[in-house]
């Protein structure tokens, strides 16, 4: 586990041939595309993270993202090693409780809760709830009041500070839809105290996704930090503080990222800022833990010259991964059998078969020879690539296979017609 490049060490060649663990990943390859994680990876990166918290001192709690990656084995998991779950939707409220995790682990994050849903999670006795907005502070303490419960509650602080990501994937400045200014949440925490439905429990932020470097996650730590003082001052001493998640992770050699060091420095920067005032910290890690442990595996249908762009045309499209169409992600991509030719010197478009011009994985592709039938690797695909999949032109969605040493298991199945269409 020392590379933590975005091909791990799991991920690795043998006489020119991608292995996944000990397994042969075209070995596996009977139908594409499909997703496949490595086990040993993703148990592996749950410890890197969860050492380097103690390593800095830290109380703390791991509350598995689950939007990142849903699959109940991979959520199942990480139970397995003491996750909690960090859980946007009633859904993923049934997930964690189907997968084992304690309602005393499990943190309500998400700007649009319904009150079914926080009539659920006040009923499972989960840790917190994470506010967003003031009418939502009314609806859980006028919820709380009905079930009779008190239930205990954050507040997410939106910091205002920019995250240095993706604008899509930003979350902490003042124009975004998530958390409440400082100023507005003073004053919210003292209505709140003062219902009696609800326990103010700590604090809450997340900046955003894909951070890289820890400058912007220190500024808002700070300005949090401040915050924690003045909620003092009103009589208010909160338990938890929630930082989120936000670590990133190298998606290509273009990442100027040293993974170590980055989860060092994360972990420092919040011992050297809330490690004095002795509170549980909850992480809410997901993308570190999953990103670079699955790959997702496509066949090339067509490789398509013109007179203006070469194309590799895959099996796989946007609605398998829409990362590099949302976000203009690239993803390495690597051939699962080497060849021992050079390149032909072109450079082509790895692109899928959506009716879409942005189904497009990587543009300036360097291929040997590259023909129909090939299979290739598109690399760090485990974190946001089959929860946001979706049966857009009617595809079904993609299988996922773990593998376990010099085993592959399916742990879910590729969909069929038949699927797609139950239910309607």
């Amino acid at each position: 586990m020392k590379n933590r490049n975005f091909v791990p060490d799991c991920f690795h060649y043998e006489n020119g041939e991608l292995f996944a663990e000990r397994v042969p990943v075209a070995s596996v390859a009977e139908e594409t595309p499909f997703y496949c994680y490595s086990k040993a990876t993703i148990l592996g990166n749950y410890r890197i993270y969860d050492s380097a918290a103690k390593e800095a001192g830290l109380k703390h709690t791991i509350c598995y993202a689950i939007k990142t990656n849903h699959n109940p084995k991979i959520v199942s998991m990480l139970t397995g090693l003491g996750s909690g779950a960090d859980i946007v939707s009633g859904g993923e409220l049934y997930l964690a409780k189907k997968c084992g995790i304690k309602p005393e682990k499990t943190v309500f994050s998400g700007v649009g809760k319904t009150a079914r849903e926080i009539d659920e999670a006040i009923t499972s006795g989960i840790l917190q709830i994470n506010i967003e907005s003031a009418s939502e502070a009314d609806l859980i303490s006028s919820r709380a009041k009905a079930l009779n419960k008190k239930v205990s509650v954050a507040i997410r602080l939106n910091p205002d500070v920019d995250a240095e990501t993706h604008e899509k994937i930003t979350t902490g400045k003042k124009e975004n839809k998530f958390g409440i200014s400082f100023s507005e949440a003073l004053a919210l925490y003292r209505k709140i105290h003062q219902s009696g439905s609800v326990n103010c429990f700590g604090i809450d932020l997340h900046i955003g996704s894909q951070i890289l470097n820890c400058a912007p996650f220190a500024k808002a730590f700070e300005r949090a930090a401040s915050f924690m003082a003045d909620l003092k001052n009103i009589g208010i001493d909160i338990s938890n503080i929630d930082v989120g998640g936000g670590i990133g992770i190298p998606y290509s050699d273009l990442d100027n990222a040293d993974a170590d060091a980055l989860i060092t420095e994360y972990m420092r920067t919040v011992k050297k800022i809330f490690g004095g005032e002795g509170k549980r910290i909850i992480f809410e890690p997901g993308r570190f833990l999953i990103g670079n442990a699955g790959i997702l595996v496509t066949k090339i249908i067509h490789v398509k010259k013109t007179e203006n762009k070469n194309f590799i045309i895959v099996d796989a499209g946007m609605n398998d991964l829409i990362r590099p169409a949302l976000y203009d992600a690239r993803h390495a991509i690597l051939p699962v059998k080497k060849t021992n030719g050079t390149t032909d010197g072109a450079s082509y478009s790895v692109v899928g078969p959506i009716c879409e011009s942005s189904d497009v994985f990587a543009d300036d592709y360097a291929a040997s020879a590259p023909r129909a039938g090939d299979l290739l690797a598109i690399m760090t695909a485990g974190a946001y690539g089959s929860s946001m999949s979706s049966n857009y032109n009617m595809r079904p969605l993609a299988a996922e296979i773990m593998t376990d040493g010099d085993r592959a298991e399916t742990i879910r199945r590729r969909q069929t017609y038949e699927d797609i269409l139950r239910g309607c």
